[in-house]
């Protein structure tokens, strides 16, 4: 019993240090985001310019997240959390020798791998701290949906402080002195995992081939086709065309980055609540896969409504817009902390992090589509267009959840933990 107890008190420890970990991290990841985003609008960049700032951070994201998953397998979850933190300090670094005499070709150049760099370190990091989750949460499903929502929407929460910390930094310190203090607020962070956290934790046996490697469940390959369009769906609007539609109806800086803020700040707390919203199977799946399916369904149609009031002609477009991202981030924070959950509820649990990677780097793939194709909808059809795509991409998210199984490879209650 004593050691029983012992044990559950060391993950909830080890629970919450990654937690805390990954919060410093996001809070200066969702700064950096904001930093890039209203320096380089406020240069005169093109709503295209400032998208292909964040391709290679995204694209960057699919790579480390299939070998992240595979690294922190094989070295250990701590160290590769530590590698992730590391990682982004050097990015940060780079992205404050940028010199305001450089061409704009070599301007964006430099941000452009800055960023990358910044994209593996972020995936790095996910990869790492939701693995922990999986083997810190052990092997009941309600706990591992609680962790997991908590989890996830503390962390949106703090991603929306950081636009506002990058917001107010900018103003204060300007560029390069924000990313100084950046780095040195994540070498704190990185110190603090490096003395606390068991340096093999989560250390298993990882895939020795290809084969081995992206032999995943149906329930993951499916999770992961359903997360690529899921959040492209959201980036397709999120990263250009919204700020800059805001910033053209007569928003200023500090009104849009706050808009932002508070929505990040909201989709986190909803995400933290999910579960009270979810009810609860025994199996873990029963009735968690058809409210993955159903909000879905309703997701979609929040963008096709807003894309209609907007081409017909609406007075004050901008408050129809925010009101209507309201509704949709409630409904896509649901649906993100339930995907959330249930790719972990399908993941094995003596490679949680290869599985993991492996579904994260579908998240990275719909981010740097849904990037891409919000810089070329809204130089083409403004943000209508960007909605528009945005429906239909969660149109084909619910048909791909309909396929999702109902039963796990292993029953959860016999899994290890």
């Amino acid at each position: 019993m004593g050691s029983t107890t012992a044990a559950a008190a060391a993950a909830t420890r080890n629970y919450a240090i990654v937690t805390a970990a990954y919060w410093g991290f996001t809070l200066t990841d969702g700064a950096l985001r904001m930093l890039v985003l209203l320096h380089f609008f406020r240069l005169g960049y093109s709503p295209f310019t400032l998208a292909f700032l964040f391709l290679l951070y995204e694209a960057a994201g699919i790579g480390a997240n299939l070998v992240g998953g595979w690294l922190a397998t094989r070295f250990g979850i701590a160290r590769m959390l530590a590698v992730g933190l590391g990682t982004q300090i050097l990015g940060f670094l780079l992205l404050s020798a940028l010199a305001p005499g450089w061409s704009e070709a070599l301007s964006v150049a430099w941000v452009v791998a800055a960023q990358g760099i910044c994209g593996v370190a972020k995936d790095l990091t996910k990869t790492a701290s939701k693995s922990a989750i999986k083997l810190t949460a052990g092997e009941a499903s309600g706990r591992l949906f609680r962790w997991v929502a908590w989890f996830t929407g503390s962390k949106n929460a703090m991603k929306g402080c950081g636009f506002f910390l990058g917001g107010v930094l900018l103003q204060a310190l300007g560029f390069r002195g924000a990313l100084w203090v950046m780095a040195a607020a994540l070498g704190v962070v990185l110190a603090g995992v490096v003395l606390s956290l068991p340096p093999l934790m989560g250390r298993a046996k990882a895939s020795k081939s290809i084969k081995e490697f992206f032999g995943k469940s149906r329930g993951v390959n499916l999770l992961a086709a359903a997360r690529v369009v899921l959040f492209g769906a959201r980036d397709v609007w999120f990263v250009v065309g919204l700020p800059v539609f805001l910033y053209a109806e007569g928003w200023n800086f500090p009104m849009v980055g706050g808009f932002l803020a508070l929505w990040t700040i909201g989709y986190g707390l909803v995400q933290a609540a999910a579960p009270a919203l979810v009810r609860r199977s025994t199996d873990g799946l029963a009735t968690e896969v058809p409210a993955a399916r159903l909000w879905s369904l309703l997701l979609a149609l929040v963008p096709a409504a807003l894309a209609g009031a907007l081409l017909a002609g609406v007075a004050r477009p901008d408050v129809v817009v925010t009101v209507g991202l309201g509704v949709f981030g409630f409904a896509f924070a649901v649906n993100s902390s339930v995907h959330s959950y249930l790719v972990l509820a399908y993941a094995g649990s003596t490679k949680a992090a290869e599985d993991v990677g492996f579904y994260y780097a579908a998240n990275a793939a719909g981010r740097f589509g849904g990037i891409l194709l919000s810089g070329l909808l809204y130089g083409w059809g403004g943000l209508p267009a960007c909605l528009l795509g945005s429906a239909m991409m969660l149109a084909l998210c619910w048909l791909v959840t309909l396929a999702l199984p109902l039963t796990l490879p292993v029953p959860l209650a016999t899994r290890p933990p």
